[in-house]
């Protein structure tokens, strides 16, 4: 008769006590990230642009998915950014989900926007109009910087952290609030690969 090692197995009480802090602990990281992403979405911090700086541009390089606030050639202030996947390249056509690259100007600003606050970038220019119109497509529009989705601001701390517009871009909403306060409308924002 051929011997049989039998493999035991913890019992049922030996395993529920793992189980538990397991549980527990996991309950314990999902609890703590909603709670700091919350107070994080709804607290205001202290504005963090001198008073004495005039914002005269915006830059955004969209390789290290930044945006910086300029004055006199100066970085006054830089912002982790959210694109698309795939954000390569120019904006060729509506629906293509790209940022557009090049000098544009900051032309309005919507306090009512579905995302939280928003400024609008003058894409289309008249060269990406006629580009558009020798391919036979839209060139698109509605560009704009913008905070997070309405009723989705408290997951800043994780949708910053990925790529998801459709070509517009994407700060959390106190920082939407400090860009707003901080720039004026028609200067310029230069865009970059």
């Amino acid at each position: 008769m051929p011997f049989f090692y039998k493999k035991s197995y913890p019992s049922n009480e030996q395993r529920t006590p793992w189980l538990r802090v397991i549980i527990g602990l996991s309950l314990t990281v999902i609890v703590s990230t909603s709670a700091i992403a919350y107070v994080k979405s709804t607290s205001k911090p202290e504005n963090l642009i001198p008073a004495s700086s005039v914002i005269d541009r915006v830059f955004v390089d969209k390789s290290d998915r930044v945006l910086k606030l300029m004055s006199d050639g100066k970085v006054i202030r830089s912002y982790r950014i959210a694109l698309r996947n795939s954000p390569s390249g120019h904006k060729q056509q509506e629906g293509d989900q790209r940022t557009p690259v090049g000098v544009y100007t900051l032309d309005y600003k919507n306090a009512d926007s579905i995302a939280h606050r928003s400024i609008h970038i003058s894409y289309p220019n008249d060269e990406d109009k006629a580009r558009a119109q020798s391919l036979g497509v839209n060139p698109g529009g509605d560009i704009m910087i913008h905070g997070q989705m309405n009723g989705f601001g408290y997951l800043a701390l994780f949708n910053q952290r990925r790529d998801w517009t459709d070509g517009c871009i994407a700060v959390a909403n106190d920082e939407m609030d400090e860009i707003m306060d901080a720039v004026t409308l028609g200067i310029p924002i230069e865009i970059v690969e």
